[in-house]
């Protein structure tokens, strides 16, 4: 028999105690937390901002300060450039287009003089001769763009033989790369003309 068992008379005289309408609880609205005995901590107002009053700025001002922001943003990309841009692998790759003549910077103006070039209102003479000039171009850019290729990877499995970066996208970097004018290259090259790599 065991000791501390209920009998069950006893639950059955309990399930069926009335209740006094002074115990039945009070309607409470649904948002309702009762109350802990104790008031809320305030915050503490070290560390928090000053509460100084922030001089509104003129249309003019406001103006003038994203200008300068979006002028600082230029400047720092055109000399530090992207997050496509990081990496010791792609700067190798900057590296070797920017010391090097490609064909690709004289693409965009060739392309350019095609495009006039093979209007219709030209003679037949000219359209020719710019649908010529449009195969040399191109098969000057694939003869530069597979000599850039080749030299890179040599130049990565070299000097960065466990490097995490396909080959390939650094191919299409530097192909990217030398196809921009020089003047217009962000990162700016950081090398010359000629200097070794």
């Amino acid at each position: 028999m065991p000791l501390f068992r209920r009998k069950a008379t006893d639950l059955l005289d309990e399930s069926t105690t009335p209740v006094t309408p002074e115990e039945e609880p009070a309607a409470q609205p649904r948002g309702y937390t009762p109350a802990k005995g104790r008031e809320t901590p305030k915050r503490p107002s070290t560390g928090r901002r000053p509460t100084t009053v922030v001089k509104s700025l003129s249309k003019e001002e406001r103006r003038a300060e994203r200008r300068r922001l979006r002028a600082e943003s230029a400047a720092e990309f055109r000399r530090e450039g992207g997050p496509r841009d990081r990496g010791p692998e792609r700067l190798l790759v900057r590296n070797v287009v920017d010391s090097r003549r490609t064909v690709g910077t004289w693409f965009l103006g060739g392309a350019l003089i095609v495009l006039l070039g093979s209007n219709q209102a030209m003679p037949p003479v000219v359209r020719t001769g710019s649908n010529i000039l449009w195969v040399m171009l191109a098969f000057a850019l694939i003869v530069d763009s597979v000599l850039i290729s080749r030299k890179i990877k040599k130049l990565v499995r070299e000097r960065f033989p466990n490097t995490g970066q396909r080959l390939g996208s650094l191919y299409l970097y530097a192909i990217m790369r030398s196809i921009s004018p020089r003047r217009m290259r962000a990162p700016v090259p950081r090398v010359a003309i000629g200097d070794p790599i």
